[in-house]
């Protein structure tokens, strides 16, 4: 297993967040996406985006990239 640098593609309604960018106050899409992989990976885990929203905008296909701490199995990368 080596150290990836994995690739997600993101849809989401934009509606309820304050745009993609992380802000010290408000729930952001960038704080919702963070959360959750910091969630699944045990340590934190920073994105970076192609384009960012604004607030209440939506996304079909925003991809997005990181590279957890730890190494992904082959079988759970395509």
């Amino acid at each position: 297993m080596e150290r990836r640098n994995l690739r997600m593609t993101l849809s989401y309604d934009g509606t309820d967040f304050l745009g993609w960018e992380r802000q010290a106050e408000g729930r952001t899409v960038q704080g919702v996406v963070e959360a959750a992989l910091a969630e699944l990976h045990d340590h934190p885990v920073d994105v970076s985006v192609a384009g960012r929203t604004d607030s209440g905008v939506h996304a079909l296909g925003q991809v997005i990239n990181f590279r957890p701490e730890a190494s992904v199995p082959d079988e759970r990368c395509p």
